[in-house]
């Protein structure tokens, strides 16, 4: 199946006509609402009593007007002692335009959407939610937020959507919600963390920043999950190739897994990281003027990487694209690969192309994540919502300038030198082709703000699957145990 859609170089995003996420009708105003139930999960063998909360929460204007109504999903631990000094992670999907239901529904909440065991495969429809025994619930709170025009979070009064839409305008409203949710939950004495994945690596890094120096509230951990904070890195451009370099490592991992190259993958991808900001760059540097005997041995080189032909390399002057890889890793096999997940590996639809039709990764999981979601809201928490509940939303975005500068480096510095406390957790999936590990890397290597001793603040982990890695069950057991790890 096709599906039309934004490349942009971060998540797949579902195309709606321009003027439809800015038009607003008195139906279209979301209602104030509340449902709450308690109910009970089993996490590492021990019952966990809780209780759900599915609310909005309006943001006003200086005057005190409704300016937005923020849809969030809230699970709190019941019977603990000092729940005031309860950690609380906030954590949120990226986008922009993107829900929070696939952190939600597939690797936090005490209820999950089920997948295969590695994830690879679609579930027969229709797909509802079971319980979660990794979630995080046992050892901290768990606050969900849609930002505006996602889920079911609506601009409100005479307020255009559009305000909300953009790197700055979103950092301070969903900051501003942060701040309301605390204040009013009476969590101020509480730890905080977010946690932000893709897109949201900019929010949640951003939001750190902000926080600190407008509110006087100062986070205990950052987790970046499948995240960016450089745009530069993966938006490459005449003249301008670090893409290529920050691809490369990703895209060996990928070659391992489909068995076109051999050996140890971890060794492999360390090899093709080191070769990629070394010999190739300097290459790549070198653009027109790279002598012709040059380029056919950096050819060969990234052929032992990718197990690709080296003709290939040459016909695109050593600057292969991840789209194009994914047609050309299994053209012989008649196969595409995932963006999101590039262990995928679906039928091509047009063979003759030089660039996949569809992303199977994103195919595999939204039908099952739209199900699942609207049953539980709608029969579990009983939430009477009479908009659709937007999982993915294309929107007009205001990037402030161009898109490749939004650069969040310099805020997350700023944080974690005004507060010496501050942790990051930076979460890699071998095989993301979206957001592919070497661009945070590249991106922490080059914060030279920070004191050595801070670095040590500053943790990888990895997964073997892509993007969203928590479908594969072997790494959303990880993941459970490197975050109880990194708040514990």
């Amino acid at each position: 199946m096709r599906f039309p859609f934004f490349l942009f170089p971060f998540l797949l995003i579902t195309l709606l006509p321009a003027d439809e996420s800015a038009k607003k009708t008195k139906d279209d105003q979301p209602q104030t609402q509340k449902a709450t139930k308690q109910d009970v999960v089993t996490i590492d063998g021990q019952k966990i009593d809780y209780r759900v909360t599915a609310s909005t929460l309006n943001l006003k204007s200086e005057k005190d007007e409704d300016r937005a109504s923020i849809f969030h999903v809230s699970y709190e631990r019941i019977g603990m002692p000092n729940r005031h000094q309860r950690p609380v992670v906030f954590a949120f999907n990226g986008g922009p335009g993107s829900s929070s239901v696939w952190l939600h529904m597939g690797a936090l909440g005490p209820r999950i959407v089920p997948t295969t065991p590695d994830g690879t495969k679609a579930l027969p429809p229709p797909v509802t939610v079971k319980e979660n025994p990794f979630s995080i619930l046992d050892i901290a709170d768990l606050v969900f937020i849609d930002p505006v025009s996602t889920g079911y979070s609506r601009a409100e009064g005479k307020t255009n959507p559009n305000e909300f839409h953009g790197v700055q305008a979103d950092i301070s409203s969903v900051g501003d919600f942060i701040r309301r949710w605390t204040t009013e939950n009476d969590r101020w004495a509480s730890p905080k963390y977010l946690l932000g994945e893709s897109y949201g690596g900019i929010r949640a890094t951003g939001l750190a920043s902000h926080l600190q120096s407008t509110y006087g509230m100062s986070l205990n951990g950052i987790v970046l999950l499948s995240s960016l904070i450089d745009f530069r890195t993966l938006s490459s451009s005449n003249a301008d190739d670090l893409t290529y370099a920050v691809y490369l490592p990703a895209l060996t991992a990928t070659s391992h897994y489909h068995q076109k190259i051999e050996g140890n993958r971890d060794e492999l991808v360390k090899e093709a990281r080191a070769y990629a900001f070394g010999p190739y760059y300097q290459a790549l540097l070198k653009g027109a003027a790279l002598p012709a005997d040059e380029k056919e041995a950096v050819a060969g080189k990234l052929s032992s990487f990718t197990g690709l032909p080296a003709s290939l390399f040459l016909e695109t002057n050593l600057r292969l694209s991840s789209t194009r890889f994914r047609k050309e890793l299994l053209r012989e096999e008649k196969k595409v690969l995932g963006r999101f997940d590039a262990r995928l590996a679906w039928p091509a639809t047009d063979e003759s192309s030089d660039f996949p039709s569809y992303d199977p990764s994103y195919s595999v999981a939204l039908g099952a994540f739209s199900t699942a979601v609207n049953d539980y809201f709608s029969r579990d928490l009983e939430w009477e919502g009479h908009q659709p509940y937007k999982i993915l939303t294309g929107l007009s975005w205001n990037w402030g300038t161009d898109r490749r500068s939004v650069n969040m480096a310099g805020r997350l510095e700023n944080a974690m030198i005004e507060n010496p406390d501050l942790k990051v957790l930076i979460m890699c999936g071998h095989t993301d082709l979206a957001t592919p590990p070497g661009n945070i890397q590249y991106s922490i290597d080059h914060l030279f703000g920070i004191p050595a001793e801070r670095r040590e603040a500053i943790q990888f982990t990895w997964f073997e699957a892509g993007h969203m890695f928590y479908l594969n069950q072997p790494d959303l057991e990880k993941m459970r145990k490197d975050l109880v790890d990194f708040i514990k």
